[in-house]
């Protein structure tokens, strides 16, 4: 009898171990990773811009690692209809519409045959020099980077009057389309700040889905306008470790994040300051 209680108390234990490596795996590495990137270059030494030199050894590990480079398309049918998605999906985005996403990121991609997604803000481009111009533009978009829109201007659109709201999406939609030829479905939220009101006004112009700032993977039947994204800015170093973390335990970290949020919300600051967020 001693045997026996032994023998399945041991295989209770066995159980519960693969339960939890189950419950890890398929809560934490699955759904498609979304990695939203800003600026690229040598100069710019803030929270929002990557070296030639890290972004390079990122998309370098995620070509040597099989990683398939998809489309916003690609991703809102695997999402909307289960669509098959190629081994290893992933989304490269990009906001704002920098100029040395021409200059430096561009040439990279094209070294690995990636292909990405930009979010212009289109009343940028063209006047300021420090965005892209509508020739960069044309030229990506012949060759496997798609555009689509950040708005007109970056306003912090719930704070907007519903006029304003639909003149700065529909105005940036509609003069992509016109100037590149091609249908504008997918909205990235300036600043990732949305509210129900906008969801409804994204939903009303015409998109299809939209994408926030929220850290997380895109699984199906998630809500197609609140796609979260792995930003691969903030902090105060970009290292490759950390763009590492991030990609592979994005979950993990996500949820890490919103019990330190709680800590801190609750008083817990010497706790919350344990806990480490990539």
């Amino acid at each position: 009898m001693y045997s026996l209680t032994k023998n399945f108390n041991w295989l209770l234990v066995v159980f519960i171990i693969i339960a939890g490596i189950s419950y890890i795996f398929f809560t934490y590495f699955q759904g498609v990773p979304v990695l939203n990137y800003h600026q690229i270059n040598n100069q710019s030494h803030n929270s929002l811009t990557l070296s030639d030199s890290e972004f390079e050894a990122q998309i370098k590990y995620l070509y040597k690692h099989g990683y398939t480079p998809i489309g916003p398309d690609e991703l809102a049918d695997y999402l909307q209809n289960g669509t098959e998605l190629p081994s290893k999906p992933i989304l490269i985005t990009f906001d704002d519409g920098y100029e040395d996403n021409y200059q430096v990121a561009y040439p990279i991609l094209k070294k690995y045959h990636f292909k990405a997604t930009i979010f212009l803000i289109t009343d940028f481009i063209g006047n300021n020099n420090r965005y892209l111009t509508w020739d960069q533009i044309k030229e990506m978009s012949d060759n496997g980077i798609s555009f689509e829109s950040h708005t007109l201007s970056h306003i912090a659109l719930p704070k907007a009057s519903d006029e304003e709201i639909r003149a700065q999406l529909l105005r940036s939609k509609e003069g992509l389309e016109w100037r590149l030829g091609k249908k504008v479905e997918y909205l990235a939220y300036p600043g990732g700040e949305y509210d129900q009101r906008v969801i409804g006004l994204v939903k009303e112009t015409g998109y299809r889905a939209a994408f926030t700032v929220n850290f997380g993977r895109d699984r199906v039947n998630c809500t197609l306008f609140t796609l979260n994204r792995i930003p691969i800015f903030g902090g105060g170093t970009h290292t490759f470790f950390r763009f590492w973390l991030r990609l592979k335990f994005t979950q993990l970290f996500d949820a890490l994040q919103d019990y330190k949020s709680l800590l801190i919300k609750k008083g817990n600051t010497s706790l919350a300051g344990l806990i480490y967020i990539p």
